[in-house]
């Protein structure tokens, strides 16, 4: 009785260990340091836990840009199709603490049309 109770004990602190380790938390970008970052999208990742672009911006630095789930992007009106290389993008969203060259997206403009992420 007591080895299947520690089975399963282990069984689930392995579980919340993995989806702790899955998903970042969101303290780690600077709410309070919001950035407007317009470019061209040189690559792009429709894909969970949250899809990217890699936008570079004028002065030619190229950020990783951390968006919405895929389920999210579309029922709000963004579609794979928009993010592709090449298009040109603008974003509003909040760097990340300690690597210079990641942002959370807040929201999205492509061709005119902007979509709220959160």
């Amino acid at each position: 009785m007591k080895q299947h109770l520690m089975k399963r004990l282990i069984l689930l602190a392995a579980l919340a260990a993995g989806s702790a380790f899955a998903h970042h938390g969101w303290s780690e970008y600077q709410a309070d340091k919001p950035l407007d970052l317009s470019g061209t999208i040189e690559q792009a990742g429709y894909e969970q836990p949250h899809g990217f672009v890699r936008l570079k911006t004028a002065d030619n630095k190229t950020w990783l840009v951390v968006l919405a789930p895929p389920s999210r992007m579309e029922s709000r009106g963004l579609p794979p199709d928009k993010l592709v290389p090449g298009q040109k993008a603008s974003v509003h969203g909040y760097p990340h603490r300690s690597k210079g060259d990641e942002l959370r997206a807040e929201r999205i403009t492509i061709e005119g049309k902007t979509t709220e992420l959160r």
